[in-house]
């Protein structure tokens, strides 16, 4: 039973990660139906970048954590106005995503001139003895992993139902030719939506990195499993994001932990592949509920 706790905590450590990766997915799909798959990307920056002011310029931990959350964003804008508005008018789902794959590449490229081959990584948060729950250990990183997650989810609740902008995006996903004859700025919604899929995907790699460290070229994986979690939970559906991250870091501790840890990456692919087969519309959502946002 302690082996079985060990192994589900960290599976929900690490599906807390892939959980907030996947909200920058939806939100992106929910706003242009894009698949931004340099999503992987933007984590790796988030753990170089806060390496580089919080360890080498040796600045406070929290003015670290803003200027890494404000390099994303700046990134995910320059995205979005150099390679995804020019071309959005065109329609074309496909050409879009070939677009967010080439940078990612050319993103990848930048960080490995910038920093190099070697593995970076930096002190947690909370340092200090691990807690012990039930005769498993738990890092107390964790915690603040765990805590992010929280705050990130009654955000986007406030975010998207209380607010102006937000239900102005949420407006976008149903329908963008009426949304923008009710005056909605279409072009300011989607670069909106990409620099909060950035800042998410960063703030991924920060919480991220002091655990398993980052190297330049983790981006690849990261977005192949964000991409399965927010599949598992129904692509466009923000708390299946969420759920869907939980349930594919737990499955893969498990698998790893049980048969064999080189399946570890692999039960991504395969659950990814059932689904699509399966029940395309997610776990959390009905095939009925995907046609709507399509129509």
């Amino acid at each position: 039973m302690e082996i079985f706790l060990q192994f589900f905590l960290s599976g929900v450590t690490v599906g807390a990660i892939y959980a907030l990766i996947a909200l920058g997915f939806n939100i992106v799909y929910n706003t242009t139906s894009i698949l931004n798959l340099a999503q992987g990307e933007f984590v790796v920056l988030g753990g170089l970048f806060m390496w580089l002011f919080f360890q080498k310029m040796e600045l406070p931990y929290y003015i670290s954590f803003f200027l890494t959350l404000l390099t994303a964003g700046i990134f995910a804008f320059l995205m979005e106005r150099l390679t995804i508005k020019p071309l959005l008018k065109t329609g074309d789902p496909l050409l879009l995503i070939l677009i967010t794959i080439a940078f990612s590449i050319l993103l990848k490229g930048l960080l490995m001139f910038i920093f190099g081959k070697d593995p970076y990584g930096y002190p947690p948060l909370l340092e200090g003895m691990p807690i012990l729950l039930g005769g498993a250990v738990i890092q107390k990183q964790v915690l603040v992993i765990l805590a992010f997650i929280l705050l990130t989810m009654i955000f986007l609740y406030f975010f998207f139902n209380k607010t102006i902008l937000g239900k102005a995006m949420k407006a976008c996903a149903f329908d963008q030719v009426a949304a923008q004859l009710m005056g909605i700025n279409i072009s300011r919604m989607v670069m909106l939506s990409f620099v909060l899929s950035g800042i998410f995907a960063a703030l991924a790699g920060i919480l991220i990195t002091p655990i398993t460290f980052m190297e330049y070229d983790r981006g690849a994986i990261l977005t192949i499993k964000a991409f399965t979690a927010s599949i598992l939970g129904g692509l466009g559906s923000i708390w299946g994001a969420i759920a869907g991250g939980f349930i594919l870091g737990i499955a893969e501790n498990l698998v790893a932990g049980y048969i064999h840890s080189g399946l570890k990456d692999a039960i991504s692919l395969v659950l990814l592949l059932i689904m699509l087969l399966l029940k395309p519309a997610g776990l959390f959502q009905k095939e009925e509920e995907v046609r709507l946002k399509k129509l």
